[in-house]
C-alpha cells in the first residue's frame, strides 16, 4: 500500500475544487470548514501564494491540504492577512479520506514544512490530532473551549432538551418562550432558497453589527470582504444543503436570526443576530432561538449542535459537553525530523 505525499503550488483552483469535492464524500468525519464551500470560497484572494498538500494510497487522494505562504509562514486553510481571515475558522485541519493509514496526517504536515523556505506555521482552531502532527516548535499557544449539545445523547434520555438544562436555564427560555408567544405564534423558519437566505443573512448582519457597534466593537460583518465572503458561501452551500438562514418569529415580527453550516452530522451555530432594542423583559431571542434550533435538530438526524469556540455564558448554559481546539504559531525544527 504506497503512501506518496507532495506539496506544492497551485494555478487553477477549479480543478482543485473538483478534486477536493470527490474527497469530501470520502471524509464523512470532515467539519463543514474542512469543506470546499468553506476552503474554495474567494480562493484566488484569500491564497495569493498557495501550497497545496495532497496524498495519495494507491494513487488515490486521501487527504488534501491548503496553506498560504506569507513573509515566511505557513497559514493552514487562512491567508495570513487579518482582514482575509476575518470570517473565523474553526474544527480546521487537512481533509482526510476515512480508514486512511495514521501517518498520512503527520506525513501532510511533514510535507508543508518541507515545500520551501518557512519558519513558521500558524494553525487556527484546529483540534488537539493536527496540532500534536504539525511538528516543530510552540511558540505561541492559545486553547479555547468549544461547547456543543450531544443531540444523540439527548435523544437516548429521552429526547426532552431542556430537561438537560440547569433549572435556572429552563425557566428563562420558558419565561421568554411565554412572553414572546403573547405576540402571536412563536415559530422557527428555514429560508429555502438561496435568494431568501441573502435576505435573511442580510437582517441578521444589520441586528448582529448594531449590537456590536453599540458596544464599540467592529462586529463580523462591517467590511466588505466579509460580506462578499459570507454570501457567497450562502450561495454555494443552500443549494447542497449545508447553510441554514433561520428566522425566529411571533406573530408577524422577527425577532432573531441565525446563521448556522452543517456537515457531518455537526450543525456549527456561526452567528446569529436579535433583535434586543425591541425586546421586552423577560425575552431573550438568543437563548430562546438557539433553542428553538436545538429542538428542530433533535426531530433530524444531527448528531451535534455547536456553538463554536468562546466563553459567552450562553454558550456553556446551553451545553451538554465541550471539545478543547488550538490557535498556535509552530516555529520550524531544523534538527532534521520536520522540514
Amino acid at each position: 500500500m504506497p503512501i506518496r505525499i507532495e506539496a506544492g503550488s497551485i494555478s487553477r483552483f477549479a480543478e482543485l475544487g473538483e478534486t477536493w469535492r470527490d474527497l469530501e464524500a470520502r471524509a464523512p468525519a470532515a467539519s463543514f470548514f474542512q469543506g470546499w464551500t468553506w476552503m474554495g470560497c474567494l480562493a484566488e484572494e484569500r491564497f495569493p501564494n498557495p501550497v497545496v498538500v495532497r496524498a495519495e494510497v494507491d494513487g488515490v487522494v486521501v487527504g488534501l491540504a491548503l496553506f498560504n505562504r506569507r513573509r515566511g509562514r505557513l497559514y493552514l486553510s487562512e491567508s495570513g492577512d487579518p482582514l482575509l481571515d476575518a470570517p473565523f475558522i474553526e474544527h480546521n485541519g487537512p481533509i482526510i479520506a476515512e480508514g486512511t493509514p495514521a501517518e498520512v496526517l503527520p506525513g501532510m504536515m511533514r510535507a508543508a514544512w518541507r515545500s520551501g523556505w518557512v519558519w513558521g506555521m500558524t494553525l487556527s482552531g484546529v483540534p488537539p490530532e493536527v496540532a500534536a502532527a504539525a511538528g516543530g516548535f510552540t511558540w505561541r499557544r492559545q486553547e479555547r473551549v468549544a461547547p456543543y449539545v450531544d443531540l444523540d445523547a439527548v435523544r437516548a434520555a429521552g429526547g426532552d432538551y431542556l430537561a438537560t438544562l440547569s433549572a435556572n436555564t429552563r425557566q428563562q427560555i420558558r419565561r421568554s418562550l411565554r412572553a414572546y408567544a403573547v405576540r402571536g405564534e412563536v415559530r422557527l423558519d428555514r429560508a429555502e432558497t438561496a435568494g431568501a437566505a441573502l435576505a435573511w443573512f442580510g437582517e441578521m448582519a444589520r441586528l448582529h453589527q448594531a449590537r456590536w457597534t453599540a458596544r464599540g466593537k467592529a462586529g463580523a460583518f462591517g467590511d466588505d470582504f466579509a460580506q462578499r465572503f459570507h454570501r457567497e458561501v450562502i450561495e454555494w452551500g443552500v443549494a447542497r444543503g449545508e447553510i441554514d438562514l433561520l428566522r425566529a418569529s411571533a406573530g408577524a415580527e422577527a425577532f432573531g436570526y441565525l446563521y448556522n453550516l452543517r456537515a457531518g452530522g455537526i450543525v456549527h451555530a456561526y452567528q446569529g443576530g436579535w433583535d434586543i432594542a425591541g425586546a421586552a423583559p423577560g425575552e431573550r431571542p438568543g437563548t430562546l432561538c438557539h433553542a428553538l434550533a436545538i429542538g428542530q435538530e433533535l426531530r433530524s438526524t444531527s448528531r451535534r449542535y455547536d456553538f463554536l469556540a468562546g466563553g459567552s455564558r450562553y454558550k456553556a448554559s446551553l451545553a451538554s459537553a465541550a471539545r478543547r481546539l488550538g490557535w498556535e504559531t509552530r516555529l520550524r525544527a531544523w534538527n532534521g525530523a520536520i522540514g
